[in-house]
């Protein structure tokens, strides 16, 4: 069953021989194997049939992003990899996946308690399926950002280890507890200074300590700060084409007929719907001041997204929310389609299963867009203490730190919605995974190099722009 509590048949003892049966149909040794299959799809193709479902003009700003280096390339790339990993070995054993669990889509966010914790913060791809597709995503992420950082061979090989280590270490701690006890588990910004604060340099706790005190100050009162002025004595959202886009310009550009305020005032009332009793008590605090277009990502450029200003009890109390369109799972060619017709909805039973905590304000809605067309979208809290990790800042060291963090919330997640006796019981004590996975990401960093270079090659020879 996707997106709800999972029956898992059997005792403890029963599930953990199944988990160590699994070996015998797909070693752990296998996952360290992956070659191209014969007759692999271009992935400049798989890129371009994803872009028919998208913004056109926006399509050349997406392949601009990707051709950024080869670990940007991966970050817009999850299709290419959906169907490279739908070949691959696996236990048997399903949760509900991420989809697209590169070290990015990791991150801080506020809890409902004003808390920091960290996980998972992207679902756009969430769907059911074999657990060893987000490991295999977020370990081959590391061997890129390792690349792209300069690490050496070896440092690389520690660093993608780590995260496969932890990963396998924490779904054992959490086999071993309740129910209750496993589910409640999470990752704050408070145990994580105290479990890998002796392990990062003092520069790189210097940063987090700056990342801490950044997101949470991070909210939608900044947002308000960054993203608005005042135009005849009322707050509107900047205007920053291609990548904000205030309502006003684009009925003027693209849909004359269209009041797309009113169009968004009939969206927020439909995903009112949605949202616990609680939460919509909250909402109904709010009216709406302004809508704004905005492209978000790497991956998602050219879906339809937008955000929207609301106040509460007056200019001091904003909420900006973003309404971003949810297609179908990248997943879905290679796995049981969604028991969820609605995109939007998909996501949001897959985030709140996944995470240890969520956005009050999460909740979805179908609506029609500027075009006439009906779409599926989720809402958010645009800014609510987001915190990114800054790769790019980051040594080996650094990166192995970063490596065991995302490993726990992953085992974290995938616990939730899947067997974690038996997943464990398939790990085991020893080394064996780690390796595996060590060696499947390097040689998946070299197809993603290849294919960021196709991609590089096609911009070159004309077929596609880019910007």
């Amino acid at each position: 069953m996707e997106a709800s509590v999972q029956r898992h048949p059997g005792s403890p003892a029963e599930r953990a021989a199944a988990g160590k049966a699994a070996r015998k149909r797909a070693p752990r040794s296998s996952h360290g194997e992956w070659a191209p299959a014969a007759g692999r799809l271009d992935p400049v193709d798989l890129l371009e049939r994803q872009a028919a479902s998208r913004v056109g003009r926006l399509a050349p700003l997406r392949y601009g992003r990707m051709l950024a280096s080869p670990f940007a390339f991966y970050r817009g790339a999850a299709a290419v990899m959906a169907a490279d990993l739908a070949g691959t070995p696996a236990s048997g054993f399903e949760t509900q996946l991420c989809g697209d669990a590169h070290l990015s889509n990791f991150g801080g966010f506020a809890s409902p308690e004003r808390r920091l914790v960290f996980d998972l913060n992207d679902f756009d791809e969430t769907l059911p399926g074999p657990w060893e597709w987000d490991v295999k995503r977020l370990v081959a992420s590391f061997s890129l950002a390792a690349r792209e950082r300069g690490c050496a061979d070896g440092e690389r090989e520690r660093i993608v280890r780590a995260a496969a280590r932890e990963y396998r270490e924490t779904m054992r701690r959490l086999a071993r507890m309740g129910n209750l006890e496993s589910w409640y588990q999470q990752l704050d910004a408070e145990s994580i200074a105290a479990g890998w604060g002796a392990m990062a340099s003092g520069r790189q706790r210097r940063r987090f300590e700056r990342s801490v005190a950044k997101a949470r100050a991070k909210d939608s009162s900044r947002a308000f700060a960054k993203l608005t002025e005042e135009v005849g004595g009322e707050p509107r959202i900047r205007s920053e084409p291609p990548l904000i886009v205030p309502a006003s310009e684009l009925a003027a550009d693209e849909a004359p007929a269209v009041d797309v305020e009113a169009l968004v005032l009939g969206v927020l009332s439909e995903y009112r719907d949605s949202l616990d009793v609680e939460h919509r008590a909250v909402f109904d605090g709010y009216r709406l001041v302004d809508v704004a277009f905005k492209v978000v990502g790497v991956g998602s450029v050219g879906t339809r997204a937008w955000i929207a200003l609301m106040l509460g009890r007056d200019e001091r109390d904003p909420l900006f929310l973003q309404i971003k369109e949810a297609q179908r799972s990248v997943l879905e060619p290679y796995a049981a389609p969604s028991r969820f017709e609605q995109q939007g909805e998909r996501v949001v039973q897959g985030q709140l299963l996944m995470q240890a905590a969520s956005d009050i304000m999460l909740g979805w809605v179908r609506a029609k867009g500027v075009d006439g067309r009906e779409r599926d979208f989720y809402v958010r809290q645009l800014w609510d203490w987001k915190a990114s990790a800054k790769v790019e800042q980051m040594d080996a060291r650094g990166l192995a730190v970063y490596a065991e963090i995302c490993g726990k919330a992953l085992a974290h997640a995938h616990a939730r919605g899947g067997d974690r006796i038996a997943i464990a019981a398939y790990l085991g004590k020893g080394k064996s995974f780690d390796r595996a996975t060590a060696a499947f990401a390097e040689t998946y960093a070299d197809q993603s190099e290849r294919d960021y270079a196709a991609l590089r090659a096609a911009v070159d020879a004309g077929r596609i722009e880019a910007e």
